[in-house]
């Protein structure tokens, strides 16, 4: 395989972070089904157009991925 460009491999990486990312999202919503629906979640419908605003889904993922982050610095600063 030959060498890879820097920018390449860091493409490359994204790319499969993505997907992996993409992955545990599908598989959040069907092991959680409440998940996109929390009390503070915004929907606003209209005829043709529809918007979601998930600001209670954002404040409980962003305290439970701070708790592990935090678990797992601790855990690899020793």
């Amino acid at each position: 395989m030959p060498d890879l460009h820097p920018i390449a491999r860091l493409l490359i990486i994204g790319g499969i972070g993505l997907v992996v990312i993409g992955l545990l999202v599908q598989l959040a919503i069907q092991f959680l089904p409440g998940l996109g629906r929390l009390p503070g979640d915004i929907v606003i419908q209209r005829d043709n157009f529809t918007l979601y605003i998930p600001l209670g889904t954002m404040l409980v993922l962003s305290i439970v991925l701070s708790l592990l982050l935090n678990l797992a610095a601790r855990f690899f600063n020793r």
